[in-house]
């Protein structure tokens, strides 16, 4: 089992905007079955307006190929459609449970 971590540092105020963008990912991964994303916002960090996107996945290679399932999906490309205009950087992390 594997945690796969989005960490995206976003323009100032624009946190909030990309937040919604990944709920309706999370809506659209629950539809195929999977589990929804954990949506976590900095409190206090640096840098300041940080979100992580957190999911699960058994295999990394189930993840990788729901991405373009996902981004078929027109809810999603909406949702996601200035995604650029909202991040000023991030990064993907992936861990393996240890339990």
């Amino acid at each position: 089992m594997y945690v796969i971590r989005e960490v995206l540092h976003c323009k100032p105020g624009k946190v909030r905007p990309l937040m919604e963008g990944f709920r309706v990912i999370s809506g659209a991964l629950e539809e195929h079955g999977g589990t929804p994303l954990r949506l976590l916002t900095d409190v206090s960090g640096e840098p300041f307006w940080t979100l992580v996107v957190e999911t699960e996945v058994e295999r990394i290679e189930d993840f990788l190929a729901l991405e373009p399932e996902l981004m078929a999906n027109p809810a999603v490309r909406d949702a996601m459609s200035g995604y650029h205009d909202l991040v000023e950087n991030g990064r993907r992390e992936i861990y393996r449970i240890e339990h």
